[in-house]
């Protein structure tokens, strides 16, 4: 059984904490896959100061040298795939379709991010003086700390590290303690690429203690987050009392809108993906259905169909651990409390695993729980509306802003809703989860703070903007300059 060791300067170095987590299978919790040490203050520190180090000497190697060494990761990562994404099944529950299409997902984003070292472009302004060139250029902010959730262990580390190694920043990177052995092959793949030692340095730790000593790290420059509200918040106000860039991706409530005019079979299968596709356990799953009511009934029998065919284990994974069992479970009990209709599931499924069976609830009000809070499971609950202009009220009516979507063949519809959605990412006639590394991902309201990750916007978050006047007259001017 694995003891997961932090990397911190080019080395894999064992913890001297005596404090402990298990990393086991949520499949079969009996099996035990490693243990985790939680790195000590001193040893969080020490990955800080490897980082802070080698900044210098990293943010000088010309950015098209950096983008080799992401690109040399994208191609080990492929060659180890299906290692990695068999991994990720055994220590977080994802099918392994879905794992591999994790993985792959990984490529394409270091893939995309490689070329955008030839691009790493500012620039050029006409002056209102003569001889005078104008420009900006984007430099590194500094060492970074990378603070990466359970749910994505392979995909949210890379387009956090790729984008943040590529400008020339140096990164501490702070992974789930859930998830420790993706993690290590994370950084397995940039330690091979050829990242130099200090550039990139691993720590596992409690979030709250290791957390707070990156906050509180004069030579932390930023944080890039994503997890939940409860702490992202804290994060990002102790971040700013100390003057830290922060960048935060938090929760979704991500609604489907079903119009009358819409094909209902399409719909379904979109909406089941979204709602059960991992679980339900993405911050970009289809959470509610805000469904007309003239052909809700017909909806809800196709989607529920597909749900009562899933068979956990085979067509769902397992919820993470037990804490995420209860909590998925006691969301389940508010809504028969709150008086929504049960229509599938609504119970733990049977064997020693945290597998939860595919629930649909209907007749749920904007008032309920299940309407406004985010579940991470395989929860799904319908809501009725007489109007689009219902719909698009109760669609906004969330604190969060993620993602959604639209199914309907009316054009004017559709834009309206495109318009007026309030939500960083909106799909018209598909389902709500999936993003491409070429395109910005993140959200409105309370689902995001900061600037946007992946795609060319990325690299505005590990970068500050420089502008730069260059007067070649050589002798004094008599002009003012404002």
């Amino acid at each position: 059984m694995e003891t997961y060791r932090n990397f911190i300067n080019g080395e894999w170095v064992e913890s001297r904490s005596t404090r402990t987590a298990p990393n086991f299978n949520p499949a079969d919790p009996r099996d035990v896959i490693g243990t985790v040490r939680l790195s000590t203050v001193e040893e969080v520190r020490a990955a800080v100061e490897a980082a802070e180090k080698a900044f210098p000497k990293w943010r000088a190697v010309p950015a098209p040298e950096r983008g080799r060494v992401i690109d040399r990761a994208k191609t080990i990562l492929a060659r180890r795939k299906e290692e990695v994404a068999r991994a990720l099944t055994h220590e977080e529950g994802k099918l392994l379709k879905e794992s591999l299409g994790e993985v792959q997902k990984s490529i394409n984003v270091l893939e995309f991010m490689a070329g955008e070292a030839m691009r790493l472009t500012g620039e050029t302004s006409p002056s209102e003086l003569s001889n005078t060139l104008c420009y900006t250029v984007r430099q590194p902010i500094g060492v970074v700390a990378a603070i990466t959730p359970w749910n994505f262990p392979v995909a949210i580390p890379c387009w956090k590290i790729a984008p943040a190694l590529l400008t020339g920043c140096t990164v501490v990177f702070k992974p789930s303690t859930l998830t420790p052995l993706t993690a290590k092959m994370v950084v397995e793949v940039f330690q091979e690429a050829g990242a130099p030692p200090g550039t990139l340095n691993l720590v596992y730790g409690a979030g709250g203690e290791a957390g707070r000593v990156l906050v509180e790290h004069p030579s932390v420059c930023a944080i890039s987050f994503t997890g939940s509200n409860e702490v992202g918040l804290k994060l990002y106000h102790d971040g700013a009392a100390v003057a830290k860039k922060i960048q935060c991706e938090m929760g979704g409530k991500n609604p489907v809108v079903v119009l009358e005019d819409a094909d209902l079979d399409l719909a379904a299968d979109g909406i089941a993906q979204g709602a059960f596709g991992s679980t339900g356990q993405r911050c970009t799953a289809t959470s509610r259905v805000v469904v007309m009511e003239a052909v809700a009934d017909r909806l809800l029998d196709l989607v529920a169909a597909k749900a009562r065919a899933m068979k956990p284990g085979v067509d769902l994974g397992p919820v993470v651990d037990e804490n995420q069992l209860k909590t998925v479970l006691g969301y389940i009990a508010a809504a028969k409390e709150e008086g929504a209709k049960l229509v599938v599931g609504g119970d733990r499924a049977p064997g020693a695993g945290f597998f939860v069976q595919p629930t649909i609830f209907d007749q749920v009000t904007s008032r309920m729980r299940i309407a406004q809070e985010e579940v991470f499971g395989p929860v799904l609950a319908f809501l009725r509306v007489k109007s689009f202009e219902e719909a698009l009220e109760v669609a906004n009516g969330v604190k969060y802003g993620l993602t959604s979507s639209i199914y309907s063949n009316d054009p004017g519809r559709i834009f309206r809703f495109v318009e007026a959605i309030e939500t960083g990412i909106t799909h018209v006639n598909s389902p709500t989860m999936g993003g491409e590394p070429q395109l910005p991902f993140g959200g409105m309201k309370a689902t995001g703070l900061g600037t946007r990750e992946m795609g060319r916007t990325a690299m505005e978050f590990y970068t500050e903007l420089k502008t730069v006047y260059f007067d070649y007259t050589g002798r004094r001017r008599e002009t003012n300059i404002y």
